[in-house]
């Protein structure tokens, strides 16, 4: 294989690619199709103007890209971050379309994103930018079009404002035009543990898979917000030993397992992990190479390369963040017969549990959150199942059959749908 530097190592559109092509390659994609999968419909790069508090004008750059409508409305997060590029949405919306097709359900990829550094804007300027961006991305969303959702920075709020301002222009309350709304207006119960929920289902399935007790079952969790905190107290409800959390100011290491429900209680009082007594300080890049069963990325992308790979000594590895494992790390580790629970199935909880909140916003009636659940159990479960499936057919490992059940199923729509001249 060509030696590649670090940095084409770590692009998040080089590695969605390079990954495409070598499932399409293996399935022996129509050329054609190759390439209409290849590129995103549509890119939209706004400018538009925002008041400050103080009074003065800024510029912001806001993006929206819609990759894949072929299986129903665009759906993906927007996020806000001083590093957002459009390189970066493309990526992430191409993502959006394989990891809604590996849990099939009825969405095509979709992503947005403006640059600005939330961390330094007040509560009104960033309502302000907010509402100016949905403005001037409004034709292009809409519960058929494209449907947004929170991401890096994003949250509840970020989705009532987008969906207000929305309504306003339609004269009419849409609440199916965002997920990840609060309740009392049209969000769904169990969303926001359902990325962590899924986590905790696929070590479920893949212990099964692989013949492994839960007893004893030892767990590294890198990145303790929502989705790995979530998931650290679920696993532990079934009997899971969580015996590392890796945070980005540090990390905790106890091999008699740590008790995530004081952890929690700890971390919201104090705003940090760090002095938490019921374990041992410890430096979060060793713990991801600390001797465990599963180890869980979840936290941001390109954390396991080919600089640290070959020190893994997890058995399972379950990715709760985009893009945590390289493509050179993937070889590295499938030389060492890691199980890998690819992003595009582990993490995809949130968007599933999204699809029923899209659900019940248009059919005007709201599920418990037991059924919630219940509905995203049995649908992670089984997309478990088709992936394993698929990479034991072709003799290729998770990753690569999860973007091949993927692709395959898009292409399988768009044939049937045929090209539109």
């Amino acid at each position: 294989m060509a030696t590649i530097t670090l940095e084409q190592e770590i692009n998040p559109w080089e590695a969605q690619a390079a990954r495409f092509d070598f499932a399409a390659r293996k399935l022996n994609l129509d050329e054609g199709l190759w390439r209409v999968l290849r590129h995103p419909s549509r890119e939209i790069i706004v400018h538009f103007p925002v008041q400050m508090d103080d009074g003065r004008i800024e510029m912001f750059t806001g993006f929206r890209v819609l990759h894949s409508q072929a299986r129903g409305p665009g759906k993906g997060g927007i996020r806000y971050a001083p590093d957002v590029s459009l390189d970066e949405v493309r990526a992430l919306a191409s993502w959006m379309t394989w990891k809604c097709a590996v849990v099939n359900i009825p969405f095509g990829g979709a992503k947005g994103g403006v640059i600005c550094d939330p961390k330094k804007m007040s509560i009104g300027e960033l309502e302000r930018m907010t509402r100016r961006y949905t403005a001037e991305i409004i034709e292009f969303i809409g519960p058929e079009k494209d449907v947004p959702a929170p991401d890096m920075n994003t949250n509840e709020q970020t989705m009532a404002w987008i969906m207000d301002t929305y309504s306003m222009h339609m004269r009419q309350t849409v609440t199916s035009v965002v997920t990840g709304k609060p309740i009392n207006i049209g969000g769904s119960r169990g969303r926001r543990e359902a990325t962590g929920r899924g986590i905790s289902v696929m070590c479920d399935e893949a212990l099964r898979y692989l013949n492994l007790p839960i007893e004893g079952c030892r767990v590294i969790i890198q990145g303790f917000g929502n989705v790995g905190s979530n998931a650290a107290n679920l696993l532990r409800e079934k009997g899971y030993k969580i015996i590392g959390i890796a945070e980005y100011d540090g990390g905790l290491y106890n091999p008699n397992g740590i008790d995530i429900c004081s952890l929690l209680e700890y971390r919201q009082r104090n705003g940090t992990v760090l002095g938490f007594k019921g374990a041992e300080p410890f430096d979060s890049h060793e713990l991801l190479t600390t001797e465990c069963e599963i180890l869980i990325p979840a936290a941001t992308e390109n954390v396991i390369t080919s600089r640290n790979a070959e020190k893994i000594k997890a058995r399972i590895i379950c990715e709760g963040a985009n893009g945590p494992t390289t493509a050179v790390a993937d070889e590295i580790l499938a030389d060492k017969k890691v199980f890998i629970i690819p992003d595009i199935l582990a993490n995809s909880g949130g968007v599933t549990a999204s699809y029923f909140e899209w659900v019940q916003d248009r059919q005007g009636y709201f599920w418990k959150e037991s059924f919630v659940n219940e509905q995203l159990e049995h649908i992670l479960a089984t997309s478990f199942d088709d992936v394993v499936r698929y990479s034991e057919a072709h003799g290729v490992n998770n990753r690569i059959a999860a973007y091949m059940l993927a692709i395959d199923r898009v292409a399988f729509t768009i044939k049937q749908r045929g090209i539109y001249a």
